[in-house]
């Protein structure tokens, strides 16, 4: 069974940056791809960052492009998401999921294995 625990979540103003990981351990088979999502309350989980486990390629919403890196440690099977110019609207938990089949990477119906979720709050 697999186990993710997110880490790095905080506050912080309108243009900071943040660091998330998400460390995986247990019987390790990260699937086809790992990525971030994040949800605010009423809101339907969206897919920020995917990255393939295979080559590293990475795919972002529209909505990240530019100002957020995902990237992945294999020793480590961690993965990580730089957010840089961060923006109030980036405020959100932030959970990281394991798993994804191909076609369905920055779909939550995707995955069956979730992280607990780290908060990310960014003040204007």
């Amino acid at each position: 069974q697999v186990k993710l625990a997110e880490s790095g979540g905080g506050s912080v103003q309108a243009g900071g940056s943040l660091r998330l990981a998400c460390a995986a351990s247990g019987n390790i088979d990260s699937g086809a791809c790992m990525s971030w999502f994040r949800q605010v309350p009423g809101k339907e989980r969206e897919g920020v960052a995917t990255i393939y486990s295979s080559d590293g390629y990475t795919r972002y919403a529209d909505s990240v492009k530019g100002r957020f890196t995902i990237s992945q440690d294999t020793a480590k099977n961690t993965i990580y998401l730089q957010m840089n110019s961060l923006k109030p609207e980036d405020t959100a938990m932030y959970y990281c999921a394991a798993g994804g089949s191909y076609g369905y990477c920055l779909q939550s119906r995707g995955y069956n294995i979730w992280g607990q979720g780290t908060q990310v709050t960014v003040s204007s």
